[in-house]
């Protein structure tokens, strides 16, 4: 009896504390925090969100490669549409009676669901269009315009580097909240890759309506409106005006381009051929289809996707590793009787006889190189051909072959480059020998490299030793560069090295006798190159060439590698000498070369390499 009143006062106590716990917290939900209050009045509230501009894109010299144009979206409001003149509708939007009945009969059947909250009638109205509805919207009560913005090109180039936006689909949004259905993404190119700066931020308007559902003001004096912050614009390491001549070189052709400069690993051109008008891609994508149903695949960007053999341009890379192992002097001769003559062979094509290292790059020598790779895996210093491999596949990726350069290109593939374990497979365990790869040495085989990858070891060679990441954006405007682009990244090779090489490539483009590109130099410039004829059990040879100029503080390294072409003398390397005449001099003089190469037609060759398969 005497612990009743403590007992009582307890519970007082314990009722008195939930009370004021509940009332505080009333008072926070109706008075502090108003979002239960928003929620709430959603029935008489209308958001209208705010599209930011898309960020521009500039190219290295300010030249505009990217801008916006205003479009318009149609919005109806389900439950504020009346019956209206559906054919005075129909002429206005210039759409078809079948088209416009079935969009209205849609947007009755979402009158209970969607209830006040807009939904699109119709998308990307130009701005002749709206104009013409803002002076008859009075006749249609529930629809109003939404202010979008599409992207336009000064220059229709470079559509497979600048990628194309699209509306977003189901798993970008589960990936990304900030996506809602109707909203806009960069698919690919630069406009995936940088989608985050590109894009800006959205915002929205919300108003109260009154009764009669007309708008009546904005919501709490625009309190929770929020403005809608532009997409930066970015400043690409691009040319366009060499962009636009590289595509017109390659026009009618298959293959790619790429043009970057050895002092900064900034990428001056990207072409893939054939490649896409990026006109075709702004707004609904309705010529995605059949883009994609091309035989010729002009979506597939060639460039840092196609893995390719190198063919004879490797050459170079077994010279390097050869000095570096020391089975190799720029003295080293080897004699060439049309081929090398070992098992079953590898023909050559008639020149001098024997080399030294310099004249094997100038007169690109198959058996040359056949005794110098053979020398490298049969390496006494090794224990087993196991390791010597090993030890040459460890060189060959430090030229950032066999992976991904870690570019700022979605689309980017990281070649092929085999292992022992897949000679393992081929040949038997223990079975297989140095003459068992012997393709390896003349860059065929089981190799493959994109042409991206052929144009960053030029820029290596040319910078002895180094290379800086490629990449196609210098910055995002008000943000500061990328400092991975800053870093050298020295491959295994020690820079004397390099002087025979660039040597043999200087006499390659500028020699005498037997030199595979003498007729594609350049008069006051000293262009170092290498040509590559690659085998195609499909049809015709591919040709390739890599470049670089001037040989002394070098601005433009380059990789052309053209499919079904023949000779790589012939086709690739005096596309890559046009460039280089181009970039240096901003001009070309060889008119007569420059004709010949816009006139080539390889889209007939291909044709009949498809029907031999």
């Amino acid at each position: 009896m005497n612990n009743s009143p403590y007992k009582k006062n307890i519970i007082i106590i314990a009722i008195l504390f939930c009370a004021v716990i509940l009332l505080g917290r009333l008072f926070y939900i109706q008075v502090i925090d108003t979002s239960y209050k928003i929620t709430a009045n959603n029935n008489v509230l209308r958001y209208e969100v705010q599209y930011p501009a898309r960020g521009l894109v500039f190219d290295r010299n300010g030249e505009l490669m990217v801008g916006n144009k205003t479009t318009y979206d149609i919005m109806v409001i389900p439950r504020e549409m009346k019956a209206i003149d559906t054919l005075d509708l129909c002429n206005l939007f210039d759409i078809s009676y079948t088209q416009c009945k079935s969009i209205l009969e849609n947007v009755d059947r979402k009158k209970k669901r969607q209830g006040y909250q807009a939904v699109v009638f119709l998308k990307q109205v130009p701005a002749e269009i709206y104009a013409l509805f803002q002076e008859k919207s009075f006749k249609y009560p529930g629809f109003y315009a939404q202010v979008r913005t599409l992207r336009s090109y000064p220059r229709n180039v470079a559509g497979n580097l600048l990628g194309y936006v699209t509306e977003v689909d189901t798993a970008a949004i589960r990936r990304n909240p900030y996506y809602k259905m109707g909203d806009y993404i960069g698919k690919s190119g630069i406009e995936g890759s940088y989608e985050e700066a590109l894009r800006g931020r959205k915002g929205v308007s919300i108003y109260e309506r009154d009764v009669h559902n007309q708008i009546k003001k904005s919501y709490d004096d625009g309190k929770y409106d929020t403005t809608a912050i532009a997409g930066k614009d970015l400043i690409c390491t691009i040319d366009i005006k060499l962009q636009e001549y590289g595509e017109l070189l390659m026009q009618n052709k298959i293959g790619s381009i790429v043009a970057i400069d050895p002092g900064s690993g900034e990428i001056l051109a990207l072409i893939s051929a054939p490649g896409i008008d990026p006109s075709l891609l702004v707004g609904i994508n309705r010529n995605f289809q059949q883009l994609q149903m091309n035989p010729l695949r002009p979506l597939f960007t060639r460039a840092v996707m196609s893995s390719y053999p190198p063919g004879s341009v490797f050459k170079v890379a077994n010279a390097l590793i050869g000095q570096q192992e020391g089975i190799l002097t720029p003295e080293t001769r080897y004699g060439c009787a049309m081929g090398y003559k070992v098992g079953r062979g590898v023909d050559c094509h008639a020149h001098p006889s024997p080399l030294d290292l310099r004249q094997s790059i100038q007169m690109s020598c198959n058996a040359y190189y056949c005794y110098v790779f053979r020398n490298l895996i049969d390496n006494p210093k090794y224990d087993n051909i196991s390791d010597a491999f090993n030890q040459w596949r460890k060189y060959v990726q430090s030229f950032g072959f066999g992976s991904k350069l870690d570019t700022d290109i979605p689309q980017e593939l990281g070649g092929t480059l085999p292992t022992t374990d897949i000679y393992d497979r081929i040949h038997g365990k223990n079975k297989w020998k140095s003459l068992s790869i012997i393709s390896l040495a003349i860059g065929q085989g089981e190799i493959g490299t994109t042409p991206l990858h052929l144009a960053n070891f030029a820029a290596l060679i040319a910078n002895k030793g180094y290379y800086y990441t490629p990449h196609v954006v210098r910055n995002v405007v008000d943000e500061p560069e990328n400092p991975k682009y800053k870093e050298k990244r020295y491959c295994m090779i020690d820079p004397v090295y390099f002087e025979p090489v660039i040597d043999g490539m200087y006499l390659a483009v500028n020699g005498g006798q037997g030199a595979t590109a003498s007729w594609v130099k350049i008069p006051g410039i000293d262009m170092c190159g290498k040509t590559g004829t690659v085998q195609n059990t499909h049809g015709e040879n591919h040709s390739v060439f890599m470049s670089f100029a001037p040989r002394e503080n070098p601005k433009i390294a380059i990789a052309v590698y053209m499919e079904n072409a023949g000779w790589g003398s012939t086709w690739a390397a005096p596309v890559a000498s046009l460039l280089t005449e181009y970039y240096l001099t901003g001009e070309v003089k060889r008119k007569d070369m420059e004709d010949r190469i816009v006139a080539g037609n390889f889209m007939s060759k291909e044709s009949r390499a498809k029907k031999r398969k």
